[in-house]
């Protein structure tokens, strides 16, 4: 960031002013074709501007955007924001399981909502109001704007699941935390990654894949894995927006508040837009060849209310960092959002 490019004196009631422009970089390690990259450019970076003048002020942003991997990878984009390389971006904390592994949270509380949005505000606000989360960033040297995430998990398969009895013995794509989701039913979970899943399915080293629709329909997962069980994991936060906290001391009150709320419109903007592209693609499912059904509600609640207690794994591997603090007020804002959640983390 060049702190000051062009400046006008302002004069208010005889006190003068400065006016600042910054100059600021926007980058992530995905294209913008994904919801939660695709609104740092149509949200945050078209509105920042709009916004101060709206309010009066007379600072401006000169935004400079580099999105898909043309500055960092996918395994860089905490340290991309914190060391600098770019002064803003999106952050993927579900890669950064040992350095924030509270962000990490969802992936081991499954079964507590398939809504996307009311999750990440949740997210948003525990983020706002517990110095554990706060803490993580601040580590890293990046001021957290707002949560992103995905929809809820579903399965694909090459064979027809009517039962959990079904999955016995079935090599599953389950990559990270979500392997533990398939254990207790006798998977065998397999290591794998979106662009990989098909050619593995395809070449017998798996039988399907717990994923999301929108990850699945663009590749064609259907193609080999025709079989679309609706299951309800739950929706996830995978990372957020963040801003690199050297550049964000030098901004001015009036940048600040103006990406403070955009950081919060965008927390709700992709998710929305992620929830529209989830209906679009369950809707063409049928239509691609896909035969979607739902696993029976049994079977459901014997899934969940049979999965081994993940969530206080997680509390006993970071107890140090307030695990045990941030879970309790993640159950406690579910149960006030009048979310439907199958398992009580906190007391299981």
């Amino acid at each position: 960031m060049k702190n000051l490019i062009s400046a006008a004196a302002i004069s208010l009631a005889g006190v003068t002013a400065q006016a600042e422009t910054y100059e600021l970089t926007m980058a992530s390690s995905h294209p913008t074709v994904l919801p939660w990259v695709g609104q740092l450019s149509t949200l945050v970076v078209a509105e920042t501007n709009s916004r101060l003048e709206a309010m009066g002020s007379g600072d401006r942003v000169e935004w400079t955007e580099a999105y898909g991997g043309s500055l960092y990878g996918f395994k860089d984009t905490l340290e991309a924001v914190g060391d600098g390389l770019t002064d803003a971006g999106w952050v993927g904390t579900l890669w950064e399981g040992s350095k924030m592994p509270l962000q990490n949270m969802t992936y081991f509380t499954p079964f507590i909502s398939d809504d996307l949005v009311a999750t990440l505000q949740i997210m948003n606000e525990l983020h706002r109001e517990l110095p554990e989360l706060q803490a993580a960033w601040d580590d890293q040297n990046v001021v957290f704007l707002g949560a992103s995430g995905v929809e809820t998990y579903h399965l694909m398969t090459n064979f027809p699941v009517n039962s959990i009895a079904d999955l016995e013995g079935r090599k599953i794509l389950a990559p990270g935390p979500s392997a533990n989701w398939i254990k207790h039913l006798g998977a065998v979970p397999v290591n794998g990654a979106l662009p990989t899943y098909y050619n593995q399915v395809q070449t017998g080293v798996a039988d399907g894949m717990v994923i999301i629709l929108t990850g699945a329909f663009p590749n064609k997962h259907y193609e080999v894995a025709p079989y679309v069980t609706l299951v309800g994991l739950g929706a996830q936060m995978t990372g957020g927006l963040g801003i690199n906290k050297d550049i964000w001391e030098g901004l001015s009150g009036d940048v600040r508040k103006v990406l403070t709320e955009l950081g919060e419109e965008y927390t709700v903007a992709h998710a929305q837009e992620v929830m529209a592209r989830y209906d679009s693609f369950l809707a063409k499912l049928p239509e691609v060849g896909a035969t979607v059904t739902e696993l029976p509600a049994a079977d459901v609640e014997a899934w969940a209310s049979n999965m081994p207690n993940l969530a206080g794994e997680w509390i006993a591997a970071n107890q140090s960092d307030g695990a045990d603090a941030v879970l309790a007020a993640y159950m406690e804002k579910v149960r006030e959002a009048g979310l439907d959640a199958q398992i009580d983390w906190a007391s299981k």
